[in-house]
């Protein structure tokens, strides 16, 4: 591949990354705006474009027929009706992420490109994540957010009780999982008393923990392999460690 030719490469892959960080920037930390802008109740169908330079905009269709790129999916706004915000979402970056490819290799059809041209821009283009993961993954984690926050707030009151046993969420971490809901900046502390007993790695926001009667120690659910349904039940909780120590002991005693 020559010089040249390897300039206009980069080049429509760059056109084809500002169109894609457009399209992402209304799909996800724009999404409020985006969905506004998309009221059915105008009777026209809109398009989703994305711009080389990072923007995006809500338009109705070129008047220029054939246009000179291709355009977006048509009638996003009628495709608002009737279903759920997240859903529309992923909805429109599907379309998106087949429109960005079509304007890449018009552009690439345009300057002549050759299979190997080609297949450099296609290979440039798919080391990236798509507009329609990238979507899922923002859905995905606020609704993790969302559930974790309704788990701390159900279970604040049964950890600031002084009730161990079965508990969810230690009560320092209800302190730190208030503060990040609230954009809080605090940073929480390094200490040892932080760390799964079984594992040793630190707690996550939304997590199962459980807190072991005898010896103090928090844990993960999975790790110690009691579920949040079993932990409800009980009265008391002993980790496996502590158990084997009591079997050692009570063993000896017989002796």
């Amino acid at each position: 591949m020559n010089s040249a030719m390897t300039q206009k490469v980069e080049d429509v892959f760059r056109d084809f990354k500002g169109r894609r960080a457009g399209v992402i920037r209304a799909l996800t930390t724009e999404s409020d705006d985006f969905y506004l802008q998309c009221d059915p109740g105008n009777k026209q169908a809109l398009c989703l474009f994305g711009f080389p330079n990072e923007t995006w905009g809500v338009n109705l269709p070129n008047d220029e027929v054939p246009p000179q790129i291709p355009e977006p999916v048509v009638g996003i706004n009628f495709a608002r009706v009737g279903i759920q915000e997240k859903d529309w979402l992923t909805f429109v970056a599907l379309h998106s992420d087949s429109w960005l490819l079509s304007v890449a290799f018009c552009f690439a059809a345009k300057f002549g490109f050759d299979k190997f041209s080609r297949k450099h821009l296609f290979d440039k283009i798919n080391q990236l994540p798509t507009v329609y993961d990238i979507v899922i993954g923002m859905i995905n984690k606020r609704t993790k957010e969302k559930s974790s926050a309704t788990n701390v707030s159900s279970h604040n009151s049964q950890s600031q009780s002084g009730s161990k046993s079965g508990a969810l969420i230690p009560a320092r971490y209800l302190k730190s999982a208030r503060a990040e809901e609230e954009g809080s900046e605090e940073e929480e502390e390094d200490n040892p008393d932080e760390v799964c007993g079984k594992c040793n790695e630190y707690y996550s926001l939304g997590e199962f923990w459980i807190c072991c009667d005898e010896c103090d120690k928090w844990f993960h659910g999975k790790c110690v392999k009691v579920t949040e349904a079993e932990a409800t039940n009980m009265k008391r909780y002993t980790c496996p460690s502590c158990s084997s120590s009591g079997k050692k002991s009570r063993a000896q005693t017989k002796k």
